[in-house]
C-alpha cells in the first residue's frame, strides 16, 4: 500500500506531515528494528532509540542483527505472509532490490520526514543520497583496508595503497576479506590494471569476472573470509591477520577507542550509503509507530548525534556542521569521517544500481569460487 493511500484512509495526512500521529490513531507499543550489530547499532541506540524511548516510555524497541541477510529474509517473510520486522537498516543497493521487488514501501520523503534545520525540505537535505523511492538515508560510510603497524616481516614498509592486499611479497601474512563479491571484485580489477571508470563495464562481462577471480586466486588460500564486520578488527588485534577490510567505523573503534596497533588505509575506500526501509504490508498500528519513530530518528540533530558515537558521516547536509566530538573520548570526529578531505583523496564510487542488478548472480558465483 502506498503511504499516501494509507494516510488518507486513516485521516492522518496533516498530523503525519507535522511528524505526529493523530490522537485517535492507534500506534503499536513495540518495534523490531533490524540492523548490523556492533558499534554501528550502538550508535543508533545511543543517538535516537534511547531518546525516543525516553520520550515514549510505553514503547519497547527490540533489535535484530540480521541486516546482512535482510533481502533473503524479507523475501521469505513475504512468501510466508508473516512480516515480523518493522524497520530495516540496509545498504543502498539492497534497498533498490527490495523496492524493485515490492518488498519495501515507497515513501514521500517530504511528507514523512522533518525539514532540515537549515530550512531545506527533507528531499533537498538528503539530496542525491535518496537513491530509491523506498530508501531513507542515514549515514555515509566506507569499506576500507587496515593493517597491523608492527609486522616485523615487512621490514618497516607500510602499505600506501589498496593493492597491498595483493602484494604478498612486500607484505606477507594472512589477509581477511569479506565473504561476498562486493568491493573484492572491484579492488581485484583495480589492482589488475583496470581504470576506475571502466571497472563496472569490465565486471559486467564473463571475461571481466574471470579476471577478478583470477586476481583473487593469488590470495585466496592466505585469506580468512569474514561474514561479520566485527571479525577483521579482532583478527588484526589478535595477530591472526595482518591486513584486511572492514567498515571504517569498525576500524575507528579498534584504533581510537581500543588503541590497537592498527593503521587505516584510506586508498580506494568504497563509499556506500546506509539507511532504513519500511517492509511492505505492515499493519496500520505498526506502520503508525514506525513513521512516528522515523520522523524523530532522522531529523538534523539526531543524525548529527549519531556521528558522536561512530565515524560515519550523517546523510543530511544540515547535520554536517553539527558534527563535533566523540561523546565519550572527546576526540574531534570530523577528521575520522570517510568524507574528510585527507581521507577522500582517492575514493572508489560504488555503483548501487549495478549491484542491485547483478548481486544475486555474482553472489552465487563468488560462493561457488570460495568452495573450490
Amino acid at each position: 500500500m502506498k503511504l499516501k493511500t494509507l494516510l488518507l484512509s486513516t485521516g492522518a495526512v496533516s498530523a503525519m506531515a507535522c511528524g505526529a500521529i493523530a490522537q485517535d490513531m492507534e500506534m503499536a507499543d513495540d518495534m523490531t528494528l533490524v540492523s548490523w550489530g556492533g558499534a554501528y547499532q550502538s550508535s543508533q541506540q545511543n543517538a535516537y532509540a534511547e531518546p525516543y524511548m525516553e520520550a515514549n516510555s510505553d514503547v519497547e524497541i527490540v533489535w535484530d542483527e540480521s541486516s546482512p541477510e535482510a533481502v533473503a529474509k524479507l523475501r521469505a517473510m513475504n512468501e510466508a505472509g508473516n512480516i515480523t520486522w518493522d524497520l530495516v537498516d540496509v545498504v543502498a543497493s539492497d534497498a533498490i532490490r527490495l523496492c524493485d521487488e515490492g518488498l519495501a514501501m515507497e515513501v514521500d520523503h517530504d511528507e514523512i520526514l522533518a525539514e532540515g534545520e537549515n530550512g531545506m525540505s527533507a528531499s533537498e537535505d538528503f539530496g542525491d543520497l535518496i537513491v530509491s523511492d523506498c530508501f531513507i538515508p542515514q549515514i555515509v560510510y566506507s569499506t576500507t583496508a587496515a593493517y597491523r603497524t608492527d609486522v616485523e616481516e615487512w621490514g618497516g614498509e607500510t602499505p600506501s595503497d589498496i593493492c597491498a592486499l595483493f602484494d604478498t611479497e612486500t607484505f606477507p601474512g594472512t589477509r581477511t576479506l569479506e565473504r561476498r563479491p562486493i568491493n573484492n571484485m572491484e579492488w581485484a580489477l583495480l589492482c589488475d590494471g583496470v581504470p576506475k571508470d571502466e571497472i563496472y563495464e569490465v565486471l559486467e562481462t564473463e571475461e571481466g569476472q574471470d579476471r577478478a577471480f583470477a586476481k583473487l586466486d593469488a590470495i585466496k588460500d592466505q585469506t580468512i573470509w569474514w561474514s561479520a564486520a566485527a571479525e577483521p578488527p579482532q583478527l588484526l588485534a589478535d595477530g591472526e591477520a595482518v591486513i584486511g577490510s572492514s567498515y571504517n567505523g569498525r576500524w575507528f573503534s579498534a584504533i581510537v577507542e581500543q588503541d590497537q596497533p592498527i593503521g587505516m588505509l584510506w586508498d580506494a575506500q568504497v563509499f556506500d550509503i546506509d539507511g532504513w526501509i519500511i517492509p511492505e504490508g505492515l499493519p496500520d498500528e505498526r506502520l503508525a509507530r514506525v513513521l512516528d519513530f522515523l520522523y524523530f530518528a532522522t531529523d538534523t540533530q539526531r543524525l548529527a548525534d549519531q556521528a558522536a558515537y561512530i565515524s560515519y558521516g550523517p546523510a543530511r547536509e544540515s547535520s554536517a556542521p553539527l558534527v563535533g566530538e566523540h561523546a565519550e573520548l572527546g576526540v574531534d570526529m570530523a577528521p575520522h569521517m570517510p568524507t574528510a578531505p585527507d581521507n577522500a583523496e582517492n575514493v572508489f564510487v560504488y555503483n548501487y544500481e549495478w549491484w542491485a542488478d547483478y548481486r544475486d548472480d555474482l553472489d552465487a558465483k563468488f560462493q561457488a569460487w570460495l568452495s573450490q
